[in-house]
């Protein structure tokens, strides 16, 4: 079992979570990720390394609350322990030799697993450009950590409420035309974003490289679930990727493979939180 030693709340839904983990800290590489169950019978809960602690031996995820899994795992506090922790899994991030300039784009929570790739290239000497999207300026996270460890970081937001307004891709379209010249983006975000932003990565046959979350269950490639279609042929998330070239990734399958459970998960997330409030006596409210 893996005791957790830090717990932060960067929004009002999204945590990070510092493990111990010493193995696993020591043969992480960018872009990898560890599976998590809270309890014996809990599902498994795929999650990227966003950092990791060679000295503390401690790796760190990030997290939203979205459905029964994730809530019950941001209901553990410093001290608890995991039931399983296992990993690194998938593949390292990979770049291209030839690439020297590259901009980063995170959407929302996936600015979590974006941080740890300008980190990472930052600290091998790439230029490193950073563009942030979020909805609003209250889900902001990770600010400091992403400007400190980027050239320029750009955040926008849907509603203008803080940085520039307007969708990421609005603001990548806008540096290119303003002559910048990139030699690598790296997508990570909602699906529907990343498939815009190939779409205009194209445009200028600008290399994009995308880490895709599909449906996963064991993280071994044996379950099937998170299979993909790249470039025509079957891939497993799990073992061949996460990260894949985006401009060969069929999203329109991916985000309809992605809904096929939506109501199954919103009836058992209904569920869990009847319980609780039985068990807590307080009153549910919608939302």
């Amino acid at each position: 079992m893996n005791k957790i030693v830090n717990k932060r709340l960067l929004n009002e839904s999204i945590y990070l979570m510092e493990i111990e983990a010493a193995q696993i800290a020591a043969k992480t590489q960018t872009g990898q990720f560890v599976v998590i169950r809270v309890s014996d019978e809990g599902e498994r809960i795929p999650l990227t390394i966003a950092d990791q602690d060679l000295v503390a031996g401690t790796i760190s995820v990030i997290f939203q609350e979205v459905g029964v899994s994730t809530y019950k795992l941001g209901a553990l506090e410093v001290g608890d322990l995991l039931t399983d922790l296992v990993g690194p899994l998938g593949q390292p991030t990979p770049i291209p030799d030839a690439a020297k300039r590259i901009c980063i784009v995170g959407g929302g929570l996936g600015c979590a697993i974006a941080y740890p790739q300008a980190k990472s290239l930052k600290s091998k000497g790439y230029e490193v450009d950073m563009i942030a999207g979020f909805r609003s300026h209250n889900l902001v996270i990770l600010e400091d950590e992403m400007r400190a460890n980027t050239d320029r970081l750009f955040i926008t937001t849907d509603d203008g409420s803080y940085g520039e307004h307007g969708f990421t891709t609005t603001k990548l379209e806008s540096l290119i035309n303003d002559g910048e010249q990139y030699d690598l983006v790296i997508a990570i975000g909602p699906t529907v974003m990343m498939k815009f932003l190939c779409v205009l990565t194209a445009q200028y046959q600008l290399p994009t490289i995308v880490s895709l979350n599909p449906i996963m269950i064991d993280g071994t490639g044996l379950c099937g679930c998170c299979r993909v279609t790249i470039d025509g042929q079957t891939k497993f998330a799990c073992v061949d990727g996460p990260d894949f070239d985006g401009h060969t990734v069929d999203f329109d399958e991916l985000m309809a493979r992605n809904a096929f459970y939506v109501d199954q998960e919103r009836e058992a997330l209904e569920a869990y939180q009847e319980h609780v409030c039985k068990l807590t006596g307080e009153v549910r409210t919608n939302g």
